[in-house]
């Protein structure tokens, strides 16, 4: 594995310290609930207020009327409207599921990940040490994609495939935007996540969906909510429901409450990333990332 130097600047430390001591979980449960007020007044001051702090495209949105929402949940999540997105249809076109900005993306380096310069995690760790799973994406590929506050919210597939298996990991709600991943070890393996399993017809997939700070929950299309407040599990739990169905390229799959991160893990030799998967490159939702190999 080569060797990484850390860039992580006293920002980033002040950053990180900052979320050690922070109720992390209080705080979610208080954002899940304030996300889903539907007094209009309280609903447009929220809505409001975002919109003046970030630029989002409401015209690609399938309702472009911000204030047209019940709540800010409902807007933050909102669906595009048909055709805003194409999903590239070439057989061997693997997809980006989100809109995002690439945080690491190359091989897996025996049972190692780069989370950025200077910071490594386990497969074991991320897998919340499933040893059959492990075993499966040694030396294999991955790619992390974080989703901004003003991305689309919605997480779709990135190749077809017949689900596997659903795992519910609990765990910590630290930040996982870029900063955060510099200074905070083992970040996505410690934080809550969900891991969808696919078979496909390249070999196994993984679409690791990464809790973070104010993340209230995470959801998806075919067991609905997985984690709402008061979150009480304090071991990894399988979800059964969904197990066997079939998912084409670019179907929905899953949805982020709130901002958040995906991590992409393929078997050796079962993929080619672009040339343009480098990170803070942007992608958006449909198009190709990677080439499946023959």
């Amino acid at each position: 594995m080569p060797e990484v130097v850390s860039d992580v600047t006293l920002g980033d430390r002040l950053f990180a310290a900052l979320q050690y001591v922070l109720p992390k979980q209080a705080l979610s449960r208080m954002i899940y609930r304030v996300m889903r007020i539907e007094s209009p007044r309280i609903k447009r001051l929220l809505i409001a207020n975002f919109l003046r702090g970030y630029q989002v495209n409401m015209a690609e949105a399938a309702q472009s009327d911000p204030l047209a929402y019940r709540s800010f949940n409902d807007f933050f999540t909102r669906p595009l409207r048909p055709g805003a997105r194409a999903i590239a249809g070439e057989p061997d076109a693997i997809v980006s599921p989100v809109d995002g900005t690439v945080s690491q993306c190359g091989p897996v380096h025996g049972e190692t990940l780069i989370q950025a310069k200077g910071q490594t995690y386990a497969l074991a760790e991320l897998l919340a040490a499933n040893a059959e799973a492990v075993a499966a994406y040694r030396d294999g590929s991955f790619a992390c994609i974080y989703l901004a506050p003003y991305n689309y919210h919605r997480i779709h597939m990135p190749f077809a495939g017949s689900l596997r298996s659903t795992v519910y990991v609990p765990g910590d709600l630290f930040s996982v935007n870029a900063s955060t991943a510099r200074a905070v070890p083992r970040v996505f393996a410690r934080n809550e996540r969900a891991i969808c399993e696919f078979d496909t017809t390249i070999g196994r997939m993984a679409v690791i969906l990464v809790g973070a700070l104010f993340v209230g929950s995470m959801e998806t299309v075919y067991c609905g909510e997985i984690n709402p407040p008061p979150r009480p599990r304090k071991s990894a739990r399988v979800i059964t429901a969904g197990v066997g169905r079939d998912f084409a390229k670019g179907d929905e799959l899953a949805r982020f409450n709130m901002g958040s991160t995906v991590v992409l893990l393929f078997q050796r030799d079962c993929v080619q990333w672009l040339s343009t998967m480098v990170p803070q490159a942007t992608v958006q939702l449909g198009q190709t990332i990677s080439r499946a190999r023959s």
